[in-house]
């Protein structure tokens, strides 16, 4: 019996090592970044890197403030008070990730428990059709999302990003795997009951695969906030840019200049943070469910 808690004791200590270095290599880019971005010049550029600043500075956050300048917001002809461009962008973004974030799992969410539970034609292709989307790289659809986006009207428009990330594949898959998980025998006794499609599932399915939502809510906000690719291609106009194109766009207008980058850095991480804490309880209730599940 010792022998077997000496071997525990043994297995846990290596486990909290193995995890503190873990963490230690998660949350370095983010000091590193945070840092970063109150350095002078001459400490970024140092041939010596300062991992601990001895000078701190915010002529890097006075230089991503101070450089342009933008309205607020533009309706129309309506347009609002003009601030600096840095504001704007990350308005967009923020804008962009959470409006694709709602649509997402609302989309998802129905999409989901229609592919579990209800029975009608086409249902297993449909679904494989949706597990072969998710191997479909996004540069294949490129041009024909460009096309749709003007056809539209909203290229160089920030729901051009938005609209195209509604439909995630994945999003489907995930929704479908927990509504699995849905007892037949409450939907069953809900249309006894005499409730609706709608109340039946906002009051029954919505509780019970709540953790997936909140997974996918932040599976959702990371990728639309990281999405470069489609953001570059889509979003043209000054104003409309968000943060990360902002950033490259000044940068390109100058020498390299590693302060302002971390600034940007810096700036546009602060809403992923947030999102994930509000949503973490989920998350990692979604995670320990096994929401792939088959």
């Amino acid at each position: 019996m010792s022998k077997r808690n000496g071997e525990s004791r043994a297995y846990r200590i290596f486990s909290v090592v193995v995890l503190i270095f873990l963490a230690f290599l998660f949350i370095f880019p983010l000091y590193w970044i945070l840092t970063g971005a109150l350095k002078t010049p001459a400490a970024i550029n140092s041939a010596t890197p300062e991992w601990v600043p001895s000078e701190l500075t915010l002529r890097n956050f006075q230089v991503l403030f101070s450089k342009r300048s933008a309205p607020l917001f533009q309706l129309g002809a309506l347009v609002g008070p003009t601030v600096p461009a840095a504001i704007r962008w990350l308005i967009n973004t923020v804008f962009m990730a959470v409006m694709a974030m709602i649509l997402t799992c609302f989309t998802a969410s129905m999409a989901g428990y229609a592919l579990a539970k209800k029975r009608f034609l086409g249902r297993y292709l449909l679904f494989s059709l949706i597990v072969a989307a998710m191997a479909l790289p996004k540069q294949v659809i490129l041009i024909p999302l460009i096309r749709e986006m003007s056809a539209l009207g909203l290229y160089d428009n920030i729901w051009a990003v938005i609209l195209p990330t509604v439909g995630w594949p994945f999003g489907v898959f995930l929704m479908k795997q927990f509504s699995e998980g849905i007892p037949g025998e409450m939907l069953e006794a809900a249309r006894i009951d005499g409730a609706s499609e709608a109340k039946t599932f906002f009051s029954i399915v919505v509780p019970m695969i709540k953790p997936g939502i909140g997974a996918l809510a932040i599976f959702t906000f990371i990728n639309s906030w990281n999405d470069y690719f489609m953001q570059l291609i889509m979003l043209t106009s000054s104003s409309n840019l968000t943060i990360s194109l902002g950033i490259a766009t000044m940068q390109a207008e100058n020498s390299t200049d590693y302060g302002l980058i971390m600034a940007g850095a810096a700036l546009a991480a602060v809403p992923i943070i947030i999102v994930f804490l509000v949503f973490q309880k989920y998350f990692t209730r979604g995670i320990t469910m096994g929401a792939v599940k088959g």
